[in-house]
C-alpha cells in the first residue's frame, strides 16, 4: 500500500461528517493509549479523508466546548486527548461494534414497554421523547405506547426530559398467538435499516480481499471511514430478534464483510498512524 489519498464521494462512498469520523478516529488511534494528539497530525490525517483544515480545526474546537475533547498544551503545540465523557461514548462504540455485533441471536422473548401520555401542547417533549425513544431502540405500536426487544434501561432518558410522572415502563414477554413478525414491521422501518446494510456491504465486499498489484490504497482512511460508517448503522439498529426478521436479512452477510476488511486493513493503517501522529502522555491518566 502506497498511502495515496482518495477523496471521499469517489472510491471510498459518501462523504461523512466531520465529528463523526473523528469519534473514529479517537476510537482507533486514541483510546487505551492514554495518549493526547498534535492538533496539526489531525489535520493531516483528516486531510487525507478530503476534510479541510478549517473543518478539522471547528470540529477540534466544537468538541472541546461540548466537553468531548480536553486540550493539553506542550510548548507552542496544541495537543487534544479524551474526557471521561468521549471515552464512555467511545468504549460504548467498540463493544457495540465487537460484542453485541449486529444479528441478535440470543434474545430471550423480553420486551421492554414504555407508555406516555403527554399534553397536547407539548409538542417539543413529545418529540424529543420519541428521538430519544427511536435511538435507544424503541418501535411505537400504538399512540403513546413503545417497545424494544431485551431489557433497556430508560432511567436517563425519562429524567433526562423531566418526564417521570408521565411514563410507565414494565417489562413483559408476547402472548403465545402473538404474531411478532407482523408487529416488529408495524414498529420499526425494517426496510430503511435493511437497505443500509446492502449498501454498505455492496460498498466494501470488493475490498475484503487483498487489491490487485499496483492498485493504490491509503489504509489509515481505508480503517477510518470503514468503521465510522459501520458503527454509524449499528448505532441506529435496535437489534430486533433475528428469528422474527426476514430469512434475507442483510445484517449478517454486512457485518462478515466488515469484519473481513478490518482484518486486512487494521495492520497497516496502525503502522501509518504511528508513523504520522505527534503524540504525547495524557497528564490526566492515572
Amino acid at each position: 500500500m502506497n498511502g495515496t489519498p482518495w477523496p471521499p464521494g469517489t472510491r471510498y462512498g459518501p462523504s461523512l461528517r466531520p465529528q463523526s469520523l473523528m469519534f473514529g478516529f479517537l476510537g482507533r488511534c486514541v483510546l487505551g493509549r492514554d495518549i493526547c494528539v498534535f492538533s496539526g497530525s489531525i489535520i493531516d490525517v483528516f486531510a487525507r479523508q478530503g476534510v479541510s483544515e478549517q473543518a478539522t480545526r471547528s470540529t477540534l474546537t466544537r468538541m472541546a466546548n461540548r466537553q468531548l475533547l480536553r486540550r493539553q498544551r506542550k510548548g507552542r503545540r496544541m495537543y487534544f486527548g479524551l474526557t471521561p465523557r468521549s471515552r464512555e461514548i467511545l468504549d460504548n462504540g467498540k463493544e457495540r461494534i465487537w460484542k453485541t455485533g449486529a444479528v441478535n441471536k440470543s434474545w430471550d422473548g423480553t420486551w421492554t414497554i414504555l407508555g406516555f401520555s403527554l399534553p397536547e401542547s407539548w409538542q417539543r417533549q413529545r418529540h424529543n421523547l420519541r428521538s430519544k425513544l427511536a435511538w435507544a431502540g424503541f418501535g411505537p405500536v400504538l399512540s403513546g405506547l413503545w417497545i424494544a426487544p431485551g431489557e433497556v434501561d430508560v432511567q436517563e432518558i425519562v429524567t433526562g426530559l423531566g418526564l417521570e410522572a408521565h411514563i410507565k415502563v414494565f417489562r413483559a414477554q408476547a402472548d403465545p398467538g402473538m404474531n411478532i413478525e407482523e408487529m416488529i414491521k408495524d414498529a420499526y422501518n425494517l426496510e430503511e435499516l435493511a437497505a443500509r446494510y446492502r449498501a454498505f456491504h455492496d460498498e466494501w465486499a470488493r475490498l475484503a480481499s487483498p487489491p490487485s498489484p499496483g492498485e493504490p490504497e491509503d489504509p489509515l482512511v481505508l480503517q477510518l471511514r470503514l468503521e465510522t460508517q459501520w458503527l454509524g448503522i449499528i448505532r441506529t439498529d435496535p437489534r430486533l430478534p433475528v428469528r422474527h426478521l426476514p430469512g434475507d436479512w442483510p445484517a449478517g452477510p454486512a457485518q462478515q464483510v466488515f469484519r473481513q476488511v478490518h482484518a486486512r486493513v487494521s495492520g497497516p493503517a496502525r503502522e501509518m498512524a504511528n508513523r504520522m501522529l505527534d503524540t504525547v502522555p495524557d497528564e490526566t491518566a492515572v
